[in-house]
C-alpha cells in the first residue's frame, strides 16, 4: 500500500484510527495537566461515539485501520523486531531506577504480541510490576508515582504523531514528553507492516528530528501547496528543514505558507482553527485572523527562499489555489458561539470527499452555516470524545486520498 495525499479534499479512501481504550481510565485529576487532557472521558460512551465514527466512514467507503492492530500485525510480521521495539519504548519512558528499568524489561518481555502493545498504551502501574530491588532512593521515589511508564491517552489523536504528505510522511519530533512514544507506534508499522514495508515511504522528518512538529498543524493544499501552523508544537525550524527536504528530492511541492497561530491552549493547532471542506472553501476561527502572520517558503533550485507576506488569507489562498477562495466563520459572526464552538472543535472538520465533511453534531451553528453553503455535514456525537480537545479530523490520519 502506497501513502497517497495530495489534498485535504480528495475522496478518502483509507484512515488510520485508535479507538479510546483503558488509557482514558488512568486518567486522574492530578494527571490531566502532565497527560494533556482537560477532563476525564468516560470510556464507555468514547468507545460508543468513536464506533460510531467509524460507522460513518465505512459506510462511505472508507477502509477505517487502527493502529494498535497495524503495529501488533507488524510484530508479528517481524518478530526479530520486538526486542528493539521494547527497548525504544522503555528507554523514551524516562524510568530513573535501574532496578525498575530492569524489571520492566522483564515484564513485557513475557507479553504476547496483542497485550504487549496493549500496555505500552494503557500504562504500566507501579504495582504490577514485581521482582524490583527497592535498595537506592531512587527505587523507593519511582514507586510514589502510581505509573511506572505513562499511558497515552492522546494516542486517540492519529493526525499528530505523522503526516502525510504526497507519497511520503513525516514522522513527527512530538512536543511534549506525553506524547513522544506514540511515533514509536508510526514508525514501527510504516517500516514492519505487509502493506507498506515493501513501498519505498520516503521520511521526511524522522522522529529524532531536533525541531518538534505535530501533524494538526499540517495541511495538504493540493499536489503543489502545503500549509503549516508555526503553533506551541511546531517549530518554524522543522518547517524549513521539511521544505528544504521537499525541495531537494524533487516532490511536487513548491510553496510552504507558514501560518504564525497564537500560542495558546485554544488555538493548539493550525486544525483547530483552519480546515478545508471544498475545493476553495474552508472553516476559519475569526479570532485568528486578528493576529495571523503567513511565511511563504518556495523552492529555490532546490533552496529555500522565505518571504514575509503581508495580505489577507483570502488572497494568499487565492494566489496559490487558483481559484476564488470562501472563508467559513466557525460559529459564524457572534463571538461567544465562535468562541464555544471552536472551543469545541467546530472548525476541525474532517473532508471525506470535495464538499462532504464529518463533524460534532454539537456545533450546532457552524454546521447549519455550513449546510448553507452547501456542504454535506456528516454528524457524530461527541460529549465524551470532545473532552479531549480534538475533533473528527484531529481523530484520524489519512493514508490514501483520491486525486483531485
Amino acid at each position: 500500500m502506497k501513502v497517497n495525499v495530495f489534498s485535504e479534499i480528495g475522496k478518502l479512501n483509507s484512515v488510520l484510527l485508535h479507538r479510546p481504550g483503558k488509557e482514558l481510565e488512568n486518567l486522574t485529576p492530578d494527571l490531566l495537566e502532565r497527560l494533556l487532557f482537560d477532563d476525564i472521558p468516560y470510556l464507555k460512551v468514547a468507545q460508543e461515539e468513536h464506533d460510531a465514527f467509524a460507522d460513518v466512514l465505512r459506510n462511505n467507503g472508507v477502509e477505517v485501520l487502527y493502529i494498535k492492530d497495524m503495529v501488533v500485525e507488524a510484530l508479528k510480521n517481524h518478530p526479530e523486531e520486538i526486542n528493539n521495539f521494547i527497548s525504544l519504548f522503555v528507554e523514551e519512558s524516562r524510568i530513573l531506577s535501574k532496578s525498575v528499568k530492569n524489571a520492566i524489561y522483564d515484564f513485557l518481555g513475557k507479553l504476547g504480541f496483542e497485550d504487549l502493545v496493549d500496555k505500552m498504551i494503557v500504562g504500566i502501574r507501579s504495582y504490577e510490576v514485581t521482582g524490583k530491588n527497592k535498595e537506592s532512593i531512587m527505587d523507593m521515589l519511582e514507586d510514589e508515582y502510581p505509573f511506572y511508564t505513562d499511558p497515552m491517552p492522546n494516542i486517540l489523536f492519529q493526525r499528530d504523531p505523522f503526516s502525510s504528505i504526497g507519497n511520503g510522511v513525516a514522522i513527527n519530533n512530538m512536543y511534549t514528553d506525553a506524547r513522544q512514544r506514540e511515533t514509536i507506534l508510526s514508525e514501527f508499522m510504516f517500516k514492519f507492516h505487509p502493506k507498506f514495508e515493501n513501498e519505498e515511504i520516503p521520511f521526511y522528518i524522522n522522529r529524532n528530528n531536533a525541531y518538534n512538529s505535530e501533524g494538526g498543524d499540517f495541511l495538504v493544499l493540493d499536489k503543489n501547496t502545503l500549509a503549516i501552523g508555526i503553533s506551541k508544537r511546531t517549530d518554524p525550524r522543522s518547517i524549513e528543514k521539511l521544505a528544504k527536504r521537499l525541495f531537494k528530492d524533487h516532490s511536487s511541492f513548491k510553496t510552504i505558507l507558514a501560518f504564525n497561530i497564537p500560542k495558546t491552549r485554544a488555538f493548539m493547532h493550525l486544525d483547530t482553527v483552519f480546515t478545508q471542506i471544498d475545493y476553495g472553501m474552508f472553516t476559519i476561527h475569526p479570532g485568528v485572523m486578528r493576529d495571523l502572520t503567513v511565511f511563504e517558503l518556495t523552492n529555490n533550485d532546490g533552496e529555500v527562499k522565505v518571504l514575509k507576506v503581508v495580505t489577507s488569507l483570502e488572497n494568499i489562498l487565492e494566489k496559490h489555489l487558483k481559484r476564488p477562495i470562501k472563508l467559513i466563520n466557525c460559529g459564524g459572526e457572534d463571538t461567544i458561539t465562535s468562541g464555544r464552538e471552536q472551543w469545541n472543535d467546530g472548525a476541525n472538520t474532517l473532508a471525506i470527499a470535495p464538499g462532504k465533511v464529518i463533524v460534532y453534531s454539537r456545533n450546532h451553528v457552524t454546521n447549519k452555516i455550513l449546510r448553507e453553503a452547501g456542504v454535506s455535514v456528516l454528524e457524530i456525537p461527541s460529549s465524551e470524545l470532545s473532552r479531549g480537545r480534538g475533533g473528527p479530523r484531529c481523530m484520524s490520519m489519512p493514508l490514501d486520498r483520491e486525486d483531485i
